[in-house]
C-alpha cells in the first residue's frame, strides 16, 4: 500500500518521519519531496482559454443592475427622467461592485494566512500498518491523506520493495 500525505513545511513532518520510523516502517520506504511555489503574481482577469473560477465583475454585475433598477424607479420622480437615472444608476454599482471586490483581493493577499500544501510525503507500507500510518499523519497536522492499494513493479515505485 502506498500512503500519500500534504503537509506544511512545518517541524511536524519531521516528527511524523521519526514517529513513522519509531512505529517500525523503514527508512528506504518514506520519501519527502518539496513543491515549488509560483513565482509569478495570479492574474486578475480572466480570458476565454483560462479561467480560475474567481471573478472581480459577479459583484459589479449584481450591484450595477440593482442600482440601475433603483435609479430607473427614482427617476420618475428626479428631474432629469429615469433613463438618465438608470444609467448614472448602473454605472455607480458597476464601479462600487469592481473597487469592492478589488478591495477584497488586497486585503486577502496581505492579512489571512492560505494554507497550502508544500510537502508530498509518500510512504511505503503494509496494509495492515494503515491505520497506523494515518493517525500518526493526522496528529501531525497532515493537510490531506489518502492510501492506494494497487500493485506496483519496483520499477515503477522503489518505494514498495
Amino acid at each position: 500500500m502506498l500512503v500519500i500525505a500534504t503537509f506544511e513545511n512545518s517541524l511536524f513532518i519531521e516528527l511524523a518521519i521519526t514517529e513513522l520510523e519509531q512505529k517500525g516502517i523503514p527508512k528506504e520506504k518514506i520519501f519527502a519531496v518539496p513543491l515549488d511555489k509560483r513565482t509569478e503574481p495570479r492574474q486578475l482577469f480572466d480570458t476565454i482559454h483560462r479561467a480560475d473560477g474567481f471573478s472581480l465583475f459577479d459583484a459589479a454585475a449584481m450591484l450595477g443592475t440593482c442600482f440601475m433598477l433603483l435609479g430607473a424607479i427614482y427617476g420618475y420622480v428626479l428631474e432629469w427622467g429615469p433613463i438618465i437615472w438608470g444609467i448614472i444608476g448602473a454605472v455607480t454599482g458597476l464601479l462600487f461592485g469592481f473597487l469592492m471586490k478589488m478591495l477584497m483581493i488586497a486585503k486577502k493577499k496581505g492579512g489571512g494566512k492560505n494554507i497550502t500544501s508544500e510537502v508530498v510525503l509518500m510512504i511505503g507500507c503494509d496494509d495492515q500498518q494503515w491505520e497506523t500510518v494515518e493517525k500518526v499523519l493526522w496528529d501531525n497536522t497532515a493537510l490531506g491523506i489518502t492510501g492506494v492499494k494497487r500493485s506496483f513493479t519496483e520499477k515503477q515505485l522503489p518505494l514498495l520493495k
